[in-house]
């Protein structure tokens, strides 16, 4: 039974998702490294900072969150050999076949739009940063899940990026106009600033 009196508080949720990708070997900019390589050529003046702070936001989202903890959770249990048949085998090859990895990194990335579905269609095929290096690890760790939850995390980063930078285009600025550590605060009108 559940008891729907017990509630976990947002920072909690927060700090062990971002404990958990840690964990994992997983830096924010790991991250935020991607999301630079993919957005800098378009966005004058964009940072890394920048690029940090979207990563940030975009972890601080629940849909996000949830997905992490799952798939995380999910290649832990697999890398101690604790899943059922034929689940450990089908996770711990990372079949082929097994399209429940991207489907719960997917369902994160739609929060932020068709963009980010589109990036993280190329992220899944190019392995771009750490999500090659996650991909092709050697030994006996297991990424299935860390992988598509690292792209898809990349891709709503990005979507951010790409969408502040249209609001920025249409009032005459860069982002060299937005302090990167502010960056998840709405954009002010140049009439405000």
């Amino acid at each position: 039974m559940h008891d729907k009196s017990i509630r976990v508080h947002s920072e909690e949720v927060t700090r062990a998702t971002k404990e958990a990708l840690i964990r994992r070997g997983v830096m924010i900019e790991d991250i935020a490294d991607i999301v630079y390589e993919m957005q800098s050529p378009y966005n004058e003046g964009l940072t890394m900072q920048h690029c940090i702070s979207s990563v940030d936001r975009v972890l601080n989202k629940r849909e996000v969150q949830h997905a992490v903890l799952v798939g995380i959770e999910l290649d832990e249990l697999a890398e101690k050999k604790m899943l059922s048949a034929p689940l450990q085998q089908i996770i711990e090859s990372d079949e082929g076949l097994f399209g429940v990895d991207e489907t719960i990194a997917l369902g994160s990335v739609f929060t932020y739009g068709s963009i980010a579905v589109t990036t993280y269609g190329h992220l899944d095929k190019q392995k771009v940063g750490i999500i090659k290096e996650l991909d092709t690890v050697p030994g006996d760790h297991v990424h299935t899940f860390l992988d598509d939850l690292v792209g898809s995390i990349a891709a709503c980063a990005a979507s951010r990026i790409a969408h502040r930078w249209r609001d920025l285009e249409e009032m005459g600025q860069t982002f060299a106009s937005v302090d990167p550590t502010g960056f998840g605060k709405k954009v002010k009108k140049l009439a405000e600033i």
